[in-house]
């Protein structure tokens, strides 16, 4: 048999297995456990409280998608400063607060409205000392969120995005902090 490409594909599986895996080092079963706990809890708890204070068609609102993010940093990563309650309740607030305003300012405007409550948002929770990844996607659900967010207006700010920031971040303290693992305080306390 010719080889026509080399030793090429004989390293593939390896490198192939190295991308999709990773080649770092994995946390410990227990440690996914309780990440596992946090994620399923803060989410769950999320959707029930939206039911509770609207049984309508907006009880759904409650679950923007920023929030499945900030549950990976909370309760996968609770010892990054991206995770902690400062940066995570601000960040999703001030972000809110950006996005609305974009949005009262530019309406429809995808096209600019967009990139400007993103970037805006960034610069914002730089200002602040609470940047928040997951903020970014908050401010571009106020933009393009359709007529249930819009309708809102600044009430966004405080209910979903408030609220179910603070919920996380509650979560977030019980589920790290009885854990049994020392190195999962949260929040972490500065030197």
């Amino acid at each position: 048999m010719v080889k026509v490409f080399g030793n090429r594909f004989n390293s593939m599986p390896n490198a192939l297995t190295k991308i999709l895996l990773g080649g770092g080092t994995r946390p410990s079963l227990r440690w996914m456990l309780v990440s596992w706990i946090g994620g399923f809890l803060g989410i769950f708890l999320i959707e029930q409280i939206g039911r509770m204070i609207d049984s309508g068609d907006r009880s759904s609102l409650f679950l923007i998608g920023s929030f499945g993010a900030s549950a990976v940093l909370a309760y996968g990563a609770p010892q990054a400063p991206f995770s902690q309650p400062r940066n995570l309740i601000g960040g999703h607030c001030i972000s809110a607060l950006v996005g609305v305003t974009v949005y009262l300012l530019l309406g429809d405007n995808v096209m600019y409205a967009c990139p400007f409550a993103v970037s805006l948002a960034i610069v914002a929770m730089q200002l602040t000392g609470t940047v928040h990844p997951p903020g970014g996607a908050t401010a571009l659900i106020a933009v393009i969120g359709g007529s249930t967010v819009h309708a809102l207006g600044y009430w966004y700010v405080l209910c979903p995005v408030g609220l179910g920031a603070c919920i996380m971040v509650g979560v977030a303290m019980v589920v790290n902090n009885l854990s049994g693992d020392k190195t999962r305080k949260y929040p972490i306390r500065p030197n």
